[in-house]
């Protein structure tokens, strides 16, 4: 049956009779109430649940006076209900991370290097070093660094970047770097603790001591994402290979022995 909302506002107002005065069990003031209700939930729903609507609608012609208001009271929130219902439904599918999570071919997080990967895992620790961030881990095919922002005075994050590099020849002159940043997102939080004293002779005496109680709280955590970060961090890390190149041929245009 098609859902025509004007139609069904009269057919609720009047009833069977035409008329607007109802005396049921809710009494005047509580029929306009819902009548009010009943309207703003019709404009939300626009169409969800018409046939369970029109049939509250129509309980009213049906059944006695008495029941009808709490026959339309028990339809709208049996609506309401399945309402929650769907958007619980829909926000559980839109926080479900694993499902939109896929595996493929992508190159964000990962290049190859024309270099051994010690050499490689050394020109992004050089590269992480040129960008203010702290050396946590630097060992000969791992990398990991870490830097500090605080973009508002209430808000504090935390860029790690790990970077780990494979061999992908088999005379190991060609490197497969991976790497990957977690942002960690922290929120200033305010508490307060009152104090009271207590006097012998007087009893307890309330005095307004107080004394605040400040701390930053981790409240996100996640895995960036960008293209655009990594393209820029794996262009710096070929810009020192290149350096390094460079002062190799170096080393060899002046006879100077190198060892690998």
């Amino acid at each position: 049956m098609p859902f025509a909302p004007g139609v069904l506002y009269r057919r609720w107002l009047t009833g069977c009779t035409g008329s607007i005065h109802y005396s049921g069990a809710l009494g005047p003031v509580t029929v306009i109430q819902v009548i009010m209700l009943f309207r703003e939930f019709v404009s939300f729903m626009l169409g969800k649940h018409s046939d369970l609507l029109l049939l509250a609608a129509s309980t009213r012609c049906k059944l006695q006076r008495p029941l009808a208001g709490w026959s339309l009271v028990a339809a709208l929130a049996l609506a309401v209900s399945g309402c929650g219902s769907l958007d619980r439904d829909t926000d559980s599918h839109r926080y479900n991370v694993v499902a939109h999570e896929t595996f493929g071919s992508s190159s964000t997080y990962s290049r190859l290097f024309d270099a051994p990967p010690e050499r490689a895992c050394e020109a992004a620790r050089r590269a992480l070093l040129s960008q203010g961030y702290l050396i946590n881990v630097a060992k000969g095919k791992e990398v990991e660094g870490q830097k500090s922002f605080q973009p508002a005075t209430d808000n504090h994050q935390i860029i790690t970047i790990r970077v780990v590099c494979a061999a992908d020849s088999k005379d190991g002159k060609v490197t497969l770097g991976f790497v990957s940043a977690l942002k960690d997102t922290y929120n200033l939080k305010k508490s307060s603790n009152s104090a009271s004293v207590g006097v012998g002779a007087l009893g307890s005496l309330s005095l307004p001591f107080s004394a605040g109680n400040d701390s930053m709280v981790k409240v996100a955590s996640e895995t960036v994402s960008s293209a655009t970060f990594y393209d820029s961090f794996f262009d710096l890390i070929k810009s020192y290979l290149r350096q390094d190149d460079e002062l190799r041929q170096q080393s060899l245009t002046g006879d100077e022995e190198f060892v690998e």
